[in-house]
C-alpha cells in the first residue's frame, strides 16, 4: 500500500477543479441555448434528479423536489391519488408546501406522472410511485458540514434541520471566531435537550438539564481527549473512545484517504461528577476497542475490537468484530469476559458503528474490507443484524456502490438515516429509509431540498446525520462563550 503522508490537500484540489468545471460550463451556457443541467458529467443521467421512484416518505416531509431530464420541450408533471391531484409544469418539479401536505395526506400511495405534450395532446412520458407511510418521524436532525477532504478548517460547523420544512440554522459554527474542528456531535438518544460536541482544540462541551459547560478530559497523558460518544440512557453516563489517530492519503487506490488508530481504549464518563469509569476489558493492550454504542436499556455496552498490529505495515490485516459486553453502572458492576456478537475478521471482513434499534431488536452497522474509518471505503456497506433472532437481515437496498456509513435510528426505530457518497463519489449526503417493524427496508429518498439542484453545487459534505425530537434551543452565542472558556 502507498501512502502519502502530510497535509497535502488532494481534496482540496479536486474540489476546485470542479469549481472550474461549472464556472466554465456557466460561461458556455451563457452563449448557448443549452442549460447547464443537460451538460453531461455535471448532473445525473437519470431522467428523475433526486431519484425519487419508489421511495417510501412519512407524512410530515418537506417537498420532494426533483428536475427532469428529458429533450422533450413542453412537459408537466401531475402528482395524484384518489382524492386529491396537483399539477406542475416544466422540468423543474417543486410542489407548494400546503398542497404537498394535503397530498401525502390524502392517500398511502401518490402517482407521479410525467407528460409531454404532443402536439395539442398531452402523453404519458413515464410514472412512478411514492409511498406514503403512516409512521412518525423525527421533526429535526443534526449533521456536520465539512469539506470532503478533512483537511479545510476554515468553515465548518454543526446544523440542524427541520424535516417539515428546508429551514436550517446552525447550533455551533467556527467561522465565528478560531476557525477549530467542531466533532463529534450526539445527543442521548434524540433529546435536544442532552448533547455534547467537541471542538479541537478546545475540548468537550456538555449540554444538559439547562447548563452548558465544558467537561475536564485532561485525565492523564493517555486520556486527553474523548471521542466517538455514546449515552447511556439514563443521561448519567457517556461512553466514549479514546484514541491515537493518524490520517493518511493513498496515492494510488480508489479509497482516496485513510484514517487509522494506533491504539484506543473505552471509558466512560459520570457526567454528574465528571469522573473517568475504566473497564480493564475495555483497554486491552493486546486489541484495538472502538465505537462504543449502549443498549437501549443501558445493560449492554456493544463496540467492535480488532486484534492489535503494527500500523501502518499491517493496515490491511486490521479487522474489527463487534462485541459486547454486560454491565450495570448504577452498582458499578462490569461483565467479565467480552462477547462475540458478529465475527467479521472470519470472513476477512470489517466492522464499524453499531447502532441499535430503540426496541432493542435490530443492530445496524457498517461492513467494509479493513480497519474502522469506513466513510472514506468505497466498498462499505450497511448490514443489520436480528438480536432476537440471531440472524442477518437483508437491507442490501440500503447500499450503492459507493460508501455507506455514519447512520442512526429514529426514537420509534421505524426510520434510518445515514451518509452516502452515492452520486459522485466525493461528497456525503444525508438519507433516509424507512424500515418497518419486521426490519424490511424501503428504498432510500435524500433529504430533500427547496430547488432539486442544491445538492449539485454543495461544496461540504453532510456528516454524521442523526435525528431528534426537538429543536435545540441553546444561543450559539452561550457554546462559543463555553468553548472560548480556558
Amino acid at each position: 500500500m502507498q501512502i502519502v503522508f502530510g497535509f497535502i490537500s488532494i481534496m482540496q484540489m479536486l474540489i476546485m477543479n470542479k469549481y472550474w468545471v461549472v464556472l466554465l460550463l456557466c460561461v458556455l451556457g451563457a452563449c448557448t441555448d443549452s442549460p447547464v443541467r443537460d451538460v453531461p458529467g455535471l448532473l445525473p443521467s437519470s431522467l428523475v434528479y433526486p431519484d425519487y421512484e419508489g421511495v417510501t416518505v412519512p407524512q410530515d416531509i418537506a417537498p420532494l423536489s426533483f428536475s427532469i431530464n428529458t429533450p422533450e420541450k413542453k412537459v408537466k408533471t401531475v402528482l395524484h391519488t384518489a382524492a386529491y391531484s396537483v399539477s406542475v409544469g416544466g422540468r423543474e418539479v417543486s410542489v407548494p408546501a400546503r398542497k404537498w401536505k394535503k397530498l401525502l395526506a390524502s392517500g398511502d400511495t401518490v402517482r407521479v406522472d410525467i407528460l409531454y405534450k404532443k402536439g395539442d395532446e398531452w402523453m404519458l412520458y413515464h410514472s412512478f410511485p411514492l409511498y406514503v407511510s403512516p409512521d412518525k418521524i423525527d421533526p429535526y436532525i443534526t449533521y456536520r458540514l465539512i469539506a470532503p477532504g478533512y483537511e479545510v478548517w476554515n468553515r465548518m460547523g454543526i446544523y440542524q434541520r427541520c424535516l417539515s420544512s428546508y429551514d436550517e440554522s446552525p447550533v455551533y459554527e467556527n467561522t465565528n471566531r478560531t476557525h477549530f474542528c467542531v466533532n463529534c456531535h450526539t445527543t442521548n438518544r434524540g433529546n435536544p435537550e442532552e448533547f455534547i460536541f467537541h471542538r479541537r482544540p478546545g475540548g468537550t462541551v456538555l449540554a444538559k438539564g439547562g447548563v452548558v459547560k465544558k467537561l475536564n478530559t485532561q485525565y492523564n497523558e493517555k486520556v486527553h481527549s474523548l471521542v466517538y460518544p455514546s449515552w447511556h440512557p439514563s443521561g448519567h453516563y457517556i461512553a466514549f473512545s479514546v484514541n491515537k489517530t493518524v490520517q493518511g492519503i493513498h496515492s494510488q487506490h480508489p479509497n482516496r484517504i485513510e484514517v487509522w488508530d494506533e491504539w484506543s481504549d473505552i471509558v466512560i464518563l459520570d457526567v454528574r461528577t465528571n469522573s473517568l469509569i475504566t473497564i480493564p476489558l475495555l483497554m486491552s493492550e493486546n486489541s484495538f476497542e472502538t465505537f462504543p454504542s449502549f443498549s437501549p436499556d443501558g445493560k449492554r455496552l456493544y463496540f467492535c475490537s480488532a486484534r492489535a498490529v503494527a500500523l501502518p505495515d499491517s493496515i490491511k490485516e486490521v479487522r474489527y468484530d463487534l462485541c459486547s459486553i454486560q454491565l450495570d453502572l448504577d452498582k458499578n458492576l462490569y461483565g467479565r469476559q467480552v462477547d462475540t456478537v458478529i465475527q467479521a475478521s472470519a470472513n476477512n471482513r470489517s466492522v464499524s458503528f453499531p447502532r441499535l434499534s430503540p426496541d432493542g431488536r435490530f443492530l445496524l452497522y457498517t461492513e467494509h474490507n479493513y480497519g474502522n474509518f469506513s466513510i472514506w471505503h468505497r466498498e462499505a456497506d450497511l448490514k443489520m443484524y436480528d438480536l432476537v433472532n440471531k440472524t442477518p437481515v437483508d437491507v442490501g437496498i440500503l447500499n450503492s456502490t459507493e460508501t455507506e456509513s455514519y447512520h442512526t435510528w429514529s426514537s420509534n426505530g421505524r426510520w434510518v438515516i445515514f451518509s452516502s457518497r452515492r452520486g459522485d463519489g466525493l461528497y456525503t449526503r444525508p438519507y433516509i429509509a424507512h424500515i418497518d417493524t419486521n426490519g424490511v427496508a424501503g428504498k432510500p429518498f435524500l433529504l430533500p431540498q427547496k430547488n432539486s439542484t442544491d445538492y449539485i453545487y454543495q461544496d461540504r459534505s453532510y456528516n454524521i446525520p442523526e435525528f431528534m425530537t426537538g429543536r435545540i434551543e441553546n444561543p450559539e452565542k452561550e457554546l462559543e462563550d463555553v468553548v472560548e472558556k480556558e
